[in-house]
This record gives structure tokens, sequence and C-alpha cells, in this order.
């Protein structure tokens, strides 16, 4: 079985030629860049950090009875 979570990227413009980017779905996932490139990959990179700091190094380190592991893969 396969199964796909999509994530949206909002830009918007902050001012100034900056360009504001964010991940309405993760709180905390944002970034900002002068072009939309610039935000685009560092909102990628934040979105990573969270969950690898939320899921990463906090895993669970025993399995917990009628559970399942999920590997989460972003490509962009």
């Amino acid at each position: 079985m396969s199964q796909s979570l999509r994530l949206t990227i909002v830009f918007e413009p902050a001012g100034e030629g900056w360009i504001v980017a964010s991940v309405p779905e993760v709180p905390g996932a944002l970034s900002q860049g002068r072009t939309r490139e610039e935000p685009r990959e560092s909102v990628i990179d934040a979105l990573h950090g969270i969950l690898e700091l939320r899921f990463g190094e906090h895993a669970l380190a025993e399995p917990v009875p009628d559970s399942e592991s999920l590997e989460l893969h972003i490509a962009a």
C-alpha cells in the first residue's frame, strides 16, 4: 500500500523585496528570502528540522504494543 502526505508551501510578499514561505499544516515551518527559491529551500529544511527534532532523537526506544512505524519521505 502506498500513501502520500501532501503539504502546502504558501508564499507571501513581506515588503522591501522579501518573500515569506510557510507550511500551514506544520506550525513553525517558515522562512524568508529574496527570491521564491530561497525561502522554498529553507522552509523545506525547516520542515525537516521540525520533524527530526520532534520524532528523530525522541522516537520511542521501545515498541508500543499494537503500533507500527511510519517513514515519511519529503520530495521537493
